[in-house]
């Protein structure tokens, strides 16, 4: 395997210090005939890269090596649909090397890039299909705010993958702080490999986590203790933003949970449309286990099992509980935060009894929606807007709301909710609320249908859908005028997409 000319990176490879128990190095398989399906060039320059790292798809599909490159595959476990599953590992994506870059180091894996020992009866590789949506759904959410994996590059290859049919393939190239996740852990305490899993924690905490040391000041100066409190928090933290975007992730197995509170590995999720607390959008999650609204709960059976895989370390059952009761405090309110600031509520000093009042409005609003599955989206960027024009009660301007009061058969009772809301704004000006409103709640996420059109064109061979709405979503509160028709609602069969955990 060669290793082309260009600019290198300048690589760090702190992982590979830790040793050939944590990971096996291999070089990825070849593709054939790769060709570009898309580049992702904000992205390279907001890390200072250079321009030429993105001239050739070969070196992005396995067929060459980036030079100073050191590619592995790492092992962990996990639970996976609540039921403990022994050894996993990157299964079909290969570690490159950790490069410095204008946002610190910064980790590069190649998704789809062929078998590894971890694979155990996979191909190792990943489908056009599959790829486009990770690729879209890591850069949407960085647009959104949301903490993520990034996707840097995306190559396409009329190699055919089978699945439950007969599909091409592609490598999504990922890049985040550490691919680190919650099965890493796991593996080491399950196989009773105390040294090795004291290892990998110091290796978190010193490279990414060094708020574990200041969290351990509440914890009896206990750092492992702090590391479990510090991804509680993260993982709180994003969650609470899930839940308030209508996002729905799909496989929220421990070996798809990062350490640091990223949003990572994406198979079946969904962007929500019309709002439904049950939704199940992973089609292979025949019980629901991973419905949207029981996320947040999920989240913490997870974190109860990373603290299980650190109670070796900790070395007190009663503190690591006491850790993880911290998630019931910290995630109610997150997502209390970030619902009160969609409605414009914003103040982190508010007084108890006015967030749990902001909360009960908050909850009676949820509650209508559900009952008239009201588009998530399109109610919350039409309620923003409502607000930005200015209007409250002048007869004159009953236009400005009628928009949302569109989305509601039983008018009455949205009708008596708005007054109640109008009431808790009071004196406040709907204009300055609106405008904040608007950059709180997009305009444009990534809905199924939306991907699914970008994909079928690329099966075509036109990729040019994906670059549309990478712009697209790399900005979703902005109008971008013209695009209005990516922010309507779904079409008639976008209801029957189906998106499972094959990939």
């Amino acid at each position: 395997m060669t290793s082309p000319a260009g600019t290198p990176l300048n690589w760090t490879n702190r992982l590979v210090q830790l040793g050939p128990d944590f990971y096996t190095r291999l070089h990825p398989t070849p593709m054939g005939a790769p060709v570009w399906a898309s580049r992702n060039t904000k992205l390279l320059q907001s890390m200072g890269w250079p321009l030429d790292l993105l001239d050739d798809p070969a070196l992005w599909a396995g067929n060459a090596l980036l030079p100073g490159s050191v590619p592995l595959a790492t092992v962990y476990s996990g639970h996976q649909f609540g039921v403990w599953a022994g050894q996993l590992g990157d299964g079909r994506a290969l570690w490159l090397g950790e490069a410095s870059s204008d946002q610190g180091p910064q980790e590069i894996q190649l998704k789809g890039a062929g078998r590894t020992p971890y694979s155990r009866m996979g191909d190792g590789r990943a489908v056009l299909r599959s790829s486009i949506r990770e690729y879209l759904c890591s850069e949407a959410m960085h647009g959104l705010g949301i903490p993520t994996t990034r996707a840097l590059c995306l190559v396409a290859s009329p190699q055919p993958v089978m699945r439950e049919e007969m599909e091409t393939a592609a490598v999504v190239t990922r890049v985040a702080p550490s691919f680190l996740r919650f099965g890493h852990l796991e593996h080491f305490a399950a196989r009773n490999q105390m040294d090795a899993l004291r290892t990998l924690a110091d290796h978190v905490i010193k490279h990414h986590l060094p708020e574990a040391h200041e969290r351990a000041q509440a914890w009896h100066g206990n750092v492992y203790a702090g590391l479990l409190d510090e991804v509680q928090q993260r993982t709180a933290t994003l969650l609470a933003q899930w839940q308030a975007v209508g996002f729905c992730h799909g496989v929220m197995n421990t070996d798809n949970m990062s350490l640091l509170g990223l949003t990572i590995d994406y198979g079946p999720f969904q962007f929500m449309d019309g709002f439904d607390p049950g939704h199940i959008c992973n089609h292979s999650d025949t019980q629901g286990r991973y419905a949207y609204g029981r996320q947040p709960n999920i989240a913490y059976w997870n974190l109860y099992c990373l603290g299980q895989a650190l109670l070796p370390l900790i070395g007190d059952q009663d503190l690591t509980v006491q850790v993880l009761e911290g998630y019931k405090t910290v995630f109610p309110r997150a997502l209390g935060d970030a619902m009160r600031s969609k409605l414009g509520l914003t103040g982190d000093l508010a007084p108890e009894d006015l967030r749990e009042a902001d909360w009960t409005l908050v909850e009676d609003l949820l509650q209508l929606l559900a009952t008239e599955r009201t588009d998530y989206t399109i109610f919350w960027r039409r309620l923003s807007q409502s607000m930005a024009a200015g209007w409250w009660d002048d007869p004159g301007a009953t236009d400005a709301w009628q928009s949302v009061d569109d989305l509601f058969l039983d008018r009455a009772r949205w009708q008596a909710w708005r007054q109640r809301y109008r009431e808790r704004v009071g004196a406040a000006d709907p204009l300055a609320l609106g405008q904040a409103m608007l950059h709180t709640n997009p305009k444009f996420v990534l809905r199924n249908h939306l991907a699914e059109v970008a994909i079928r064109q690329a099966r075509e061979g036109d990729f040019s859908e994906i670059n549309r709405l990478l712009d697209l979503l790399h900005s979703p509160f902005d109008e971008h005028p013209g695009m209005q028709a990516y922010a309507g609602f779904p079409p008639d069969w976008a209801g029957q997409l189906e998106i499972s955990c094959s990939s």
